[in-house]
């Protein structure tokens, strides 16, 4: 099952890359609309994005910038599961603006990569407590498999933004 997964992952990746790769500094905080999330500077100068505990409604529109941030806490996160650490609290994650996020966001996926690597099908079958609780019953494969599916969805939200951000500007 790792060879599939692998395969999943290494798809996903491309996807995202590619968006990425694509993005302008300046895309990064543009707003779609009245009501989104996004990530704010403090006094500082370190970035903090909107959160709510309970998902409001409607739901705002997240800009690249939030999701980069979410990509970054999710996947920290993850990686400190597997390797068996507490991972930071979401408050103390941080956006490191535009381009470190990426940069940020292509260090965390070589470490995801690295431990893809390093896993068996045996591995798989153990217990994985994120995102779903300690009492999830989930396995480590239902973990990389969720990863897969919230980094395409996050690859296809920043995708989606950056084109109507560029259809925008083309009409003017």
């Amino acid at each position: 099952m790792i060879v599939e997964l692998r395969r999943q992952f290494d798809l996903a990746w491309a996807l995202t890359d590619l968006h990425l790769s694509a993005l302008a500094d300046e895309d990064h905080l543009w707003e779609p609309g009245p009501l989104v999330w996004t990530v704010h500077q403090g006094p500082s100068g370190r970035w903090w994005p909107d959160w709510a505990d309970t998902e409001p409604d409607p739901i705002p529109v997240p800009t690249i910038g939030w999701l980069t941030w979410h990509m970054i806490f999710w996947w920290t996160s993850a990686l400190a599961h597997v390797d068996g650490r507490p991972p930071p609290p979401r408050s103390e994650i941080d956006w490191p603006g535009p381009a470190a996020a990426v940069q940020r966001i292509r260090v965390l996926s070589a470490r995801w990569s690295g431990l893809l690597d390093s896993l068996t099908d045996t591995d798989l079958l153990g217990p994985a407590t994120f995102p779903w609780g300690p009492d999830s019953g989930r396995s480590l494969a239902d973990m990389v498999l969720w990863l897969n599916v919230e980094l395409t969805k996050n690859a296809t939200e920043i995708g989606q933004l950056r084109m109507l951000r560029a259809a925008t500007r083309s009409r003017g």
